[in-house]
């Protein structure tokens, strides 16, 4: 092992631009209806993963899903994939109340999304 584990990608984001239209689908695609239900953002929690749908992620900078891996350290994490080559896309930032995410870019553009929970 060269650094810290992760818990695995728990959460993906989905940037959306009609969020009844894509709450529909995503409510018939997992089979339940959304946990957090807001103008701002609708979560679903379906077998261990969380589904968010972001209305105007694309004006934040999302040009497709980013997946999440949850880890226990964000700002070691952070270092390692610095270290290693990756690119800080949007620095650590609280997302809500012990939640902190990040985003880094590996060589080909693809986005990796960093979420740690306290």
């Amino acid at each position: 092992m060269t650094g810290s584990t992760t818990q695995g990608i728990k959460t993906v984001l989905h940037p959306v631009t009609d969020l009844a239209a894509a709450k529909a689908v995503y409510t018939a695609l997992l089979g339940v209806e959304p946990q957090h239900d807001a103008p701002y953002y609708v979560g679903y929690e379906v077998e261990g993963q969380h589904i968010g749908l972001v209305p105007g992620g694309a004006a934040q900078g999302m040009t497709g899903p980013v997946a999440y891996w949850h880890v226990p350290d964000i700002e070691a994490k952070l270092a390692e994939l610095t270290a290693a080559g990756a690119s800080v896309k949007d620095g650590v930032k609280e997302v809500g109340p012990g939640r902190r995410v990040a985003t880094v870019t590996d060589a080909d553009g693809n986005v990796l999304g960093l979420l740690q929970d306290q």
